[in-house]
């Protein structure tokens, strides 16, 4: 109960902090692995003293960053959306180990090519971003991934 107050309470605080910052920019890239293969990379950039969550936080934790990628006939997803080491710290709030990104942070998801033309891959990246003092309501991006 004192973790959903206190998340409530950040939540509330900070509703008029959120409109003001935008503490994260995400960039698209891929790499081409082979003509049948590819790389999808998301990177986010952190401004200073904000930290990222990872994908992996235990239940009861922040919100977890989570990619969704749009169906297409022309790919298949390969396995699962992976990151970088990043940080992991006893967290007071929480009261439990929770990995973080500062600075940046780079996420990968390869792909299994089905055709040679040229594609468009679309997705969304949900995540949450807090200080030491403040957290931001969680945000959906739209991600676009040109694979040529």
């Amino acid at each position: 109960m004192r973790k959903l107050f206190l998340i409530l309470l950040l939540a509330i605080g900070s509703v008029t902090f959120a409109q003001v910052h935008k503490p994260v920019k995400w960039s698209t890239s891929v790499k081409k692995i082979s003509d049948k293969e590819a790389e999808l990379v998301a990177t986010a950039t952190i401004q200073k003293d904000w930290h990222l969550y990872s994908q992996n936080i235990p239940k009861g934790g922040p919100i977890p960053t989570l990619f969704t990628f749009e169906g297409d006939t022309r790919y298949l997803k390969k396995g699962n959306t992976k990151e970088e080491e990043g940080h992991v710290v006893d967290d007071p709030i929480f009261e439990m180990k929770i990995k973080y990104f500062d600075t940046k942070a780079t996420f990968t998801q390869k792909i299994r090519l089905k055709t040679t033309e040229k594609l468009t891959v679309k997705g969304t990246v949900e995540y949450m971003v807090c200080t030491g003092m403040n957290c931001l309501p969680p945000k959906e991006v739209e991600l676009t991934f040109n694979v040529n």
